[in-house]
């Protein structure tokens, strides 16, 4: 009897499926060990000897040839196996699913607003033309019926005041700091924190990267002092032997967002514990029992800054020691921002709900 084979074509799809499979696995563990790539696959080996994760058809010595085959590793200039920007996409985006889930597309560039004013997407509505308004949003059946009724058929003639132009939403940028807490306490007592904040960290930027690609982004950390770190460095992020400097934290986000010229700013917090350091001239003055009065202190009077200069900051403290809540409720109170007392899961479902909030303008 003559027929077809499809099992070759069979064996393909499960191999395409193992590969899938272990690369979902490959990234998330990716994250944990810091980008590791050689900790990472050393994982994975140990995993495949108690799990069996693989098949007889395809083993770990397969997988990590199909990974650098397809360019999700590259080697840098010291010959070390390091993840590819292709990885780093891919983490980007697998966190973006992971945190945020499936994002329905939205008219990519801005963030729209309940007024109307200068923009790209046209509304039903039309209003008298003002000086400056542009020429290409006229509404000229509206305005050629505005001329015909004010000077009559015989004498046709089109004025300003017969000229109407097209209403269009008013549309923002955000300019967005994200400040996120490495100091010891993001790992203390066996918890991992840090991971979960890289993650959300990687979800955002992704996200406002392909939704608001007009929106700025900058990612610092804060320990003992606050440094700014690039997109790229994120999946390395690790915590120090740190205090928690807020004040080190707020100070550069508010000497970033000075230098960003859209009118809308915002700082995004994320940590797990109280401020316990600040710095004295050239010495750091620290305190881990309790909330010390000049750390607490210094820390308040930014945070009313931030309230003066129109800068809100969101909070998400993972934590629920009264204390410490009692202190968060006081710093949003002061700066009339938002706090978010959540669990580790929680965490980028409510950075997602406050990021994509509409901002209010006014038009000109």
């Amino acid at each position: 009897m003559i027929g077809f084979r499809f099992s070759d074509y069979f064996e393909l799809d499960n191999i395409k499926a193992t590969f899938d499979n272990l690369l979902k696995l490959f990234q998330e563990l990716l994250l944990y060990n810091n980008s590791d790539i050689n900790n990472t696959l050393g994982w994975m080996t140990e995993l495949d000897q108690h799990y069996n994760i693989t098949n007889d058809k395809y083993g770990m010595a397969d997988f990590i040839d199909d990974l650098v085959a397809k360019g999700y590793v590259d080697q840098d200039e010291d010959l070390r196996i390091v993840p590819s920007k292709k990885t780093e996409l891919a983490l980007r985006k697998k966190a973006l699913m992971d945190v945020f889930g499936e994002i329905k597309k939205s008219k990519i560039g801005n963030h729209t607003t309940r007024f109307y004013g200068l923009g790209d997407e046209m509304t039903s509505n039309a209003k008298p033309y003002e000086f400056g308004d542009a020429i290409d949003q006229l509404a000229m059946t509206n305005s050629l019926k505005n001329a015909q009724i004010n000077h009559g058929i015989d004498e046709f003639k089109l004025l300003n005041e017969d000229l109407e132009v097209q209403e269009s939403y008013l549309q923002s940028q955000m300019s967005t700091v994200l400040m996120i807490d490495i100091s010891h306490s993001m790992i203390l007592y066996g918890e991992d924190r840090i991971t979960p904040a890289k993650r959300v960290a990687l979800a955002l930027s992704e996200y406002i990267r392909t939704r608001f690609p007009k929106d700025t982004l900058d990612i610092i950390v804060f320990g003992d002092d606050a440094w700014q770190i690039e997109l790229k460095d994120l999946p390395y992020l690790e915590v120090g032997p740190y205090h928690t400097n807020t004040v080190a934290g707020l100070e550069l986000a508010m000497e970033i967002l000075k230098k960003r010229r859209n009118p809308n700013k915002r700082i995004f917090m994320i940590t797990d514990g109280k401020p316990t350091c600040i710095k004295k001239g050239k010495k750091y003055y620290k305190n881990s029992f309790g909330l010390d009065r000049n750390i607490v202190a210094r820390t308040l009077t930014l945070a009313a800054i931030c309230k003066k200069i129109n800068i809100p900051i969101t909070t998400f403290m993972i934590t629920n020691d009264p204390y410490l809540v009692s202190f968060v409720e006081e710093f949003t109170n002061v700066n009339h921002g938002k706090a978010f007392y959540s669990s580790l899961q929680g965490l980028g479902d409510y950075v997602f709900r406050d990021y994509k909030e509409n901002r209010k303008g006014k038009r000109k």
